[in-house]
């Protein structure tokens, strides 16, 4: 097998440089940074955040349950799982300062 397991033709090169000043562009405008974004995604993005981190320590609720705590609903599930989650959103609320 040949590597790269296909052809790199003229038309793949003047795509991938349509695609790089594309995103330079949108670099330089700052239409990527995240105060661009809106709120419900950077809700939704935060809350996947939190869940995925804390997954990864064994935290045992998932993103409904994730949500519902940020929210302020009642949540059952185990003590420290909801403390953990408390704690993070904490920790992000304070990363800007």
């Amino acid at each position: 097998m040949n590597y790269p397991p296909y052809t790199i033709t003229s038309t793949i090169l003047k795509l991938v440089a349509s695609i790089s000043e594309q995103l330079a562009t949108l670099s330089a405008t700052g239409a990527m940074a995240a105060e661009h974004l809106s709120p419900q995604l950077r809700k939704e993005n935060r809350i996947r955040t939190i869940h995925a981190s804390l997954a990864i320590e064994n935290n045992t609720l998932n993103v409904e349950q994730v949500t519902d705590i940020i929210d302020g609903n009642p949540v059952l599930g185990p003590s420290r799982d909801i403390q953990e989650v408390r704690g993070a959103v904490a920790a992000y609320e304070k990363l800007d300062t």
